[in-house]
């Protein structure tokens, strides 16, 4: 649970299934989150929140109760869902934790906005270069939110759109593809750059686009998870991957330990299923329902953390 506070500056479905495997087949296998151990050792809560009395307990299920169906992507005509990511492309990358966190920002983001002007897309390379919160080999849920909210109150600044820092699937231990001859670690010029037109160097920026936020939380169990979506937005939340890696249609279930992050956008209700929660992956469009797969409540492990 979260809110920014200020931004300066402002499905198609590709029938390419049988890549899944070979695409995520490497991720799958791999936890993308950091233990509770690892997590304290980086100086992030463990599922903390920013004040002691959270204001998500002040929030009130809407008179006559909350619908039997809700989406962020299709509420009253106006689709207020950020873009669909790949962790994976150009090469593997273990950032679950930073999609799945930033994506349900950028949506907040455009809610607040009314749906209008271009869609803000945040940078997962600033996090993975600055944020601390972990690595192309897992991270913490908790972390992302954690780091925007202090550099949001030390320096008035927030995390920087992906126009400035795009996606490179690198961090700073990472040998995959190009990784290996780079510099991932954390200065001006891995914050937020610009290239010269004409072929003058590359610089960083001292004042660029960015989202800083406010208030942060941490909540769990399908009653919370309704009430912080209907109310304020789409939150991010860990989940047990390995029963939705050759995911296609249809309401997942199943269950296991957690070891990925994706973003909650909503609910519906199955007459078979009952309810069900809509969640965005990162793993591409072509995975799943243009990217997206339905999670039936209480499986996979969905409900036990989320920001």
């Amino acid at each position: 649970m979260f809110f920014f506070r200020c931004l300066m500056s402002l499905r198609n479905f590709v029938a390419m299934k049988g890549l899944f495997v070979f695409a995520v087949g490497v991720s799958a296998h791999q936890n993308e989150l950091l233990s509770s151990e690892e997590t304290l050792s980086l100086g992030i809560t463990w599922r903390g929140n920013s004040s002691e009395k959270t204001s998500h307990h002040l929030l009130h299920a809407p008179e006559g109760g909350l619908p039997d169906d809700f989406t962020w992507c299709n509420k009253d005509g106006v689709n207020y869902c950020s873009p669909s990511r790949n962790q994976h492309i150009p090469q593997y990358c273990g950032s679950c934790w930073a999609h799945g966190t930033l994506s349900a920002l950028e949506d907040r983001i455009k809610i607040a906005r009314g749906a209008q002007g271009a869609d803000i897309q945040l940078s997962v390379q600033h996090v993975l270069n600055c944020g601390n919160a972990g690595s192309c080999h897992g991270g913490s849920l908790d972390g992302v939110y954690q780091w925007i909210h202090k550099i949001s109150e030390e320096t008035g600044t927030g995390v920087s759109y992906e126009t400035s820092q795009p996606y490179m699937a690198c961090s700073k231990e990472s040998k995959e593809g190009m990784c290996g001859s780079g510099d991932w670690t954390c200065n001006a010029l891995n914050t937020a750059r610009t290239c010269g037109t004409f072929g003058e160097e590359c610089v960083g920026l001292t004042h660029y686009p960015n989202a800083t936020i406010a208030e942060y939380g941490s909540i769990h169990g399908a009653d919370a998870m309704q009430k912080e979506i209907y109310s304020r937005g789409p939150i991010a939340c860990t989940i047990a991957a390995d029963d939705i890696r050759n995911y296609e249609d249809g309401i997942a279930t199943g269950g296991g330990w957690t070891d990925h992050v994706v973003s909650v956008v909503g609910w519906g209700t199955d007459a078979q299923e009952g309810l069900y929660w809509m969640v965005r992956n990162s793993w591409g469009e072509y995975w799943g329902e243009g990217g997206y797969v339905r999670v039936k409540s209480g499986a996979l492990s969905l409900e036990e953390s989320c920001a």
